[in-house]
């Protein structure tokens, strides 16, 4: 046996007893288990923008005021947020599968107390449920692909997963507003039910067996880290706001909790915070790489509805469909950048696609000034061609990068990066709309094509970084 092979047979993960990092699981098993993994992506996905849309009539019906009727997003998206890393954590202790199967039900349940919510209150702690639920589908997604899937199509999975993600973008309020034309707001969550009903007892009987780790779980930690996440959080969606002494500090406390969870998890051999993963350059170069794009990505969401019905007077119907192009060619893209990661290094596939992405955001700035439809359709597809071609080959890099035995913890750091860039791409909206006002949308363009930008760079520099001795870097459960 060659020392290549030795090297992967090492890597047999403690966690999954029965995957493992070369062979994952036969067909037809694996697309069964897949199949499982893609609709929690696409429940959890959906339900991170479906309810924006119903929020009017949720309000009228629970007679609401505005600042409250907010928490049906914020609460999703917070809880969301600060349960990702504690979500991977039990991960790895209890079995991918059987957190992935928690999170699976409570999601469920979840939904139906959206739906039956009698007033504004008990609708927020339904969608903080279905938060903490959606939490454990997103950090355990990418550790369960890993597990079940060959080495060498491992980036078929992690496609599946982009397009998945991009579908539900470019169909979800198409879908919210059909709902809405035909029924209550309390059917936007009532239709997650019989795909849940499908999803559990699917995914109970066809995942393989899973077992943890004998280390304990980190309260502490995970105390910790939800403060300093949620304050991060919160303060940078404050920036926008009027209050920015109060920005200032929730952002300053939630940087002393960081220092806090970092001092703290020093103190660990497998922390929650993976600092051991953090250490390793081409993890956090990717990461670096994840944050910059998704900072893009929203920058460019959020702003060009402004710029199309404000601006160039389309209405929500056209503006809609003219945004549709950038979803639908991220589906296109990540399956094409799936297959060549196989071949190409994941350093010069995602700079080409962002690099691309930059391209496509600055032939938006220059936009004429009355452009026709397919003036602007065909810069939106180019965004969705290079941001598709990058998504694939950098989430791979970084749920490879480390040993199998901390896929969760890799994963809940991927969806901590997303959740990072989307957050300060929102709150960086806000602030250069109102310090910029008329050309608000082409500042924001003209940053989101920085950022793409400075991604290739780090993406690329992943070039010059080499691969660790996964083998030598696994950690021993304390």
């Amino acid at each position: 046996m060659g020392s290549g092979q030795t090297a992967r047979t090492d890597l047999k993960s403690p966690i999954d007893s029965t995957p493992t990092d070369t062979d994952g699981l036969p067909v037809p098993q694996r697309h069964w288990v897949m199949f499982c993994i893609l609709l929690g992506v696409v429940l959890s996905s959906l339900d991170s923008a479906i309810a924006n849309i119903a929020l009017p009539t949720i309000a009228r019906e629970l007679s609401a005021s505005d600042a409250g009727i907010i928490w049906v997003v914020n609460g999703y998206q917070l809880a969301t947020a600060v349960c990702l890393l504690p979500a991977a954590s039990l991960g790895e202790i209890f079995g991918h599968k059987r957190v992935y199967a928690i999170g699976l039900i409570v999601f469920t349940a979840a939904s139906l107390g959206c739906a039956v919510a009698p007033n504004l209150s008990t609708l927020v702690i339904a969608r903080v449920a279905q938060g903490v639920g959606s939490a454990c589908l997103s950090a355990l997604s990418p550790a369960l692909v890993r597990g079940i899937f060959p080495r060498r199509i491992l980036g078929s999975g992690f496609a599946l997963i982009a397009l998945a993600v991009a579908i539900s973008g470019a169909v979800g309020p198409t879908v919210a507003a059909l709902v809405l034309s035909v029924a209550t707001w309390r059917w936007l969550f009532l239709i997650n039910l019989p795909v849940c009903l499908v999803a559990v007892p699917l995914f109970l009987a066809v995942a393989p067996v899973s077992r943890g780790s004998s280390r304990p779980f980190d309260v502490p930690g995970a105390l910790l880290s939800a403060v300093a996440l949620g304050l991060l959080i919160i303060g940078v969606d404050a920036l926008g706001g009027s209050d920015k002494n109060l920005a200032a500090a929730e952002l300053a406390a939630g940087l002393v909790a960081l220092v806090l969870l970092v001092w703290q998890q020093k103190r660990r051999k497998v922390p929650l915070l993976p600092l051991d993963l953090l250490r390793i350059p081409l993890f956090t170069l990717s990461l670096g790489t994840s944050v910059c794009s998704y900072t893009a990505q929203i920058l460019a969401y959020v702003s060009l509805p402004f710029m199309l019905q404000t601006v160039m007077h389309r209405s929500a119907v056209a503006t809609g469909l003219l945004v549709t192009p950038w979803p639908l060619l991220v589906a296109f893209a990540a399956p094409i950048a799936g297959r060549l990661s196989g071949r190409y290094p994941a350093a010069l596939l995602g700079s080409i696609g962002l690099a691309v992405l930059a391209s496509g955001l600055t032939l938006l700035v220059v936009l004429p000034a009355n452009p026709a439809d397919w003036d602007i359709a065909w810069r939106m597809a180019i965004c969705g061609v290079g941001f598709g071609f990058y998504q694939t080959p950098n989430n791979i890099t970084v749920m490879t990068a480390g040993p199998v035995a901390r896929t969760g913890a890799a994963g809940g750091m991927m969806a901590v990066a997303r959740t990072v860039g989307w957050s300060l791409g929102s709150a960086l909206v806000a602030v250069i709309f109102e310090v910029w006002q008329t050309r608000a949308t082409v500042v924001c363009l003209e940053v989101a094509a920085g950022f793409a930008a400075f991604a290739a760079v780090i993406s690329l520099s992943r070039s010059f970084t080499p691969r660790p001795n996964a083998p030598e870097m696994a950690p021993q459960p304390r």
